[in-house]
């Protein structure tokens, strides 16, 4: 399938940086839906079942943990890949990603080549 038929939901409260990672993606093909919250995050994947969630750690009113967890243990989305994307680099962090159900866990500053290999692995693109 095409990129240009995958949506990916971003869940990241930094709006210049959600701004300039949106406009990466669209470039390289991919619709972006937007939520700068985590319960705004978790209320757009239920509703608009994105292909693929982007979704940020420290998010004000629920925390990325939180909304990985609440949606990979429903079945309704569960089969939704979520990358999680946060300034977090210690072991802890990675092995918290790792158990709400994170398909891929990257720290900021990254290579947004490494960024979109991941997307593409996981939407099997």
């Amino acid at each position: 399938m095409e990129p240009k038929n995958k949506r990916i939901l971003l869940v990241e409260d930094e709006t210049d940086f959600r701004m300039a990672l949106k406009m990466r993606l669209e470039l390289n093909g991919f619709t972006v839906l937007e939520a700068e919250d985590g319960a705004a995050g978790l209320d757009q994947a239920r509703s608009q079942r994105p292909d693929l969630l982007i979704l940020d750690v420290m998010l004000p009113k629920l925390e990325g943990y939180k909304v990985a967890r609440l949606l990979k243990f429903d079945e309704k989305y569960r089969k939704i890949p979520i990358i999680m994307l946060t300034a977090r680099s210690q072991q802890a962090d990675k092995d918290t990603g790792a158990a709400v159900g994170a398909d891929a866990y990257m720290t900021k500053p990254f290579k947004s080549e490494e960024l979109l290999s991941v997307i593409t692995k996981l939407l099997g693109t």
